[in-house]
């Protein structure tokens, strides 16, 4: 997986095997919530073994339900627009099941709320059964791909379904297919390309900024998004992508916020 300053980390058989040097060196959520000031390849692999050790991430004894696990997220808009049932099923992919179907609230939350960018992933039995084999995209290699996924939910018969991938590429190919019918959302988009950046704004839905210098760039000075948070924002780009990041502010008391209102991005953005 690509995590925590978008470093990759490389977990065999329950053990950390390899560990990059960070892109990013300073995160303002893992500042806020684990007191990180500056990411380094040994403050990465300590995280990375608290995931393992607390709630079981990569591993065997996987926890697969959770409830919110931050006040805001892409994890928590999803699961609760499926409370609210403004969406009829989301794709995600996640460790131990690759890109899969989910319906529950407290799944969805559970494997999509406490993960980084996931690169590659194998079946890990407990996960598979608490998904269920007949909505993961392939239950024997749990192998990942954000739109076949989408093809096999609409196939399922669902009508209004939330996509989460960090290619633009997907996001395209998915609105030629579906259209409307699939709210697009970017997660993990450090590093993305200026070109990327100006497709992302007409192909998602949802975008969350992470470190990423273009998206932010071209949010400033852009009226037409709705913005929720200011250290690591998520833009709200569509009708639909609005209505459910606003949603889930109001469910928590926020309200959106303004460009400028108390940013501390990453550090260094990329």
């Amino acid at each position: 997986m690509e995590c925590l300053g978008r470093t990759r980390v490389v977990i065999e058989d329950g053990e950390i095997v390899e560990v990059s040097e960070p892109l990013v060196k300073n995160c303002p959520l893992f500042e806020k919530y684990r007191g990180i000031k500056e990411i380094t390849p040994e403050i990465v692999k300590e995280n990375i073994e608290f995931r393992m050790r607390t709630f079981g991430m990569c591993c065997e004894n996987r926890e697969t339900e959770m409830d919110d696990f931050l006040s805001f997220g892409v994890s928590e808009i999803l699961s609760h627009a499926m409370k609210e049932k403004t969406l009829d099923a989301v794709v995600i992919a996640s460790d131990g099941c690759g890109t899969a179907v989910m319906t529950d609230p407290r799944l969805i939350q559970g494997m999509g709320g406490r993960i980084s960018g996931l690169c590659e992933t194998e079946p890990i039995p407990k996960v598979v059964e608490a998904v269920g084999r007949e909505n993961m995209l392939d239950p024997d290699t749990a192998r990942m791909d954000a739109v076949a996924g989408a093809d096999k939910a609409f196939a399922m018969g669902y009508g209004l379904v939330a996509v989460t991938t960090p290619f633009v590429s997907d996001a395209v190919k998915i609105k030629e297919k579906y259209g409307d019918k699939a709210v697009t959302i970017a997660v993990h988009t450090t590093g993305m390309s200026e070109e990327d950046a100006e497709t992302a704004y007409k192909v998602f839905d949802i975008i969350t900024a992470c470190a990423s210098k273009s998206l932010r760039q071209r949010a400033c000075g852009n009226t037409d998004i709705l913005i929720a948070g200011t250290k690591v924002p998520i833009y709200g780009i569509s009708e639909k992508g609005k209505e459910l990041v606003l949603s889930k502010l109001l469910s928590i008391g926020r309200e959106p916020t303004k460009l400028g209102d108390d940013e501390t991005p990453p550090y260094p953005l990329v």
